[in-house]
């Protein structure tokens, strides 16, 4: 038996959990909705309050006494999510849609802001999109492994799964090796990336958060006590 958090009576253990699981349901409706318009670059602006609309709805009712996820679980899973949705958008528009308005007004407005490398023969190679030989094998690469993986162990780890841990901690790691990829790439075509941008390196900083998202899942992730997760 446990406590009724809208009576104060009690109920069963079963009806405990199907509590539990209608207020997850509902607050993750919100947060994914959230996540998902953050993962769409423009829209991130709107994406934010309704994410952190979904987050209270969580804090409330595990306050209640309902059982929720955990809040670190919530918070990485959406933060990779975010981290692959993207970089899964913006990389495929350059690889598969680099000759579209949408993206020539994304990518030249993003080579004006922070990056130049975007500015560089841009589809004026056989292939499109950005000509820098970095850049693109980076694009045409994790575009096509890692990013993909990312979301989909990101969903896999909300849904508390142990498939999901175990392909957060293999693809937080992937992360880490893309992050120190992308900071030489960086450093190695610096005279070009940072010349006449408005926002430079202090610029690419900002932007870098979602990178370090490895480095602040995998200590959570190899100490978490894993029958947590389901199979």
């Amino acid at each position: 038996m446990s406590l009724d958090v809208r009576t104060g009576g009690t109920v069963s253990l079963e009806e405990h959990d199907e509590q539990s699981r209608r207020a997850q349901r509902r607050a993750d409706k919100w947060m994914i909705v959230g996540a998902g318009l953050m993962g769409m670059w423009a829209p991130g602006i709107f994406g934010l309050p309704i994410f952190l609309r979904g987050v209270f709805l969580q804090r409330q009712a595990a306050r209640a006494g309902l059982s929720m996820r955990p809040m670190i679980v919530t918070l990485i899973g959406y933060l990779v999510l975010i981290d692959g949705m993207l970089n899964s958008l913006g990389w495929a528009l350059d690889l598969v849609a680099n000759h579209t308005l949408i993206n020539r007004v994304l990518m030249v407005g993003w080579g004006a802001m922070f990056d130049a490398g975007y500015f560089w023969h841009y589809n004026e190679f056989w292939v499109g999109g950005a000509a820098g030989p970095g850049e693109k094998s980076m694009v045409f690469g994790m575009i096509l492994t890692v990013f993909a993986m990312r979301c989909a162990a990101a969903i896999g780890f909300l849904q508390m799964k142990r498939w999901g841990h175990q392909w957060m901690i293999i693809t937080c790691w992937m992360g880490v090796l893309i992050w120190c990829l992308y900071v030489f790439n960086m450093t190695m075509y610096a005279d070009v990336r940072f010349a006449g941008v408005v926002f430079p390196v202090i610029g690419w900083w900002l932007y870098d958060i979602f990178y370090i998202t490895p480095f602040l899942a995998i200590p959570y992730l190899h100490t978490v006590n894993r029958e947590i997760f389901s199979d």
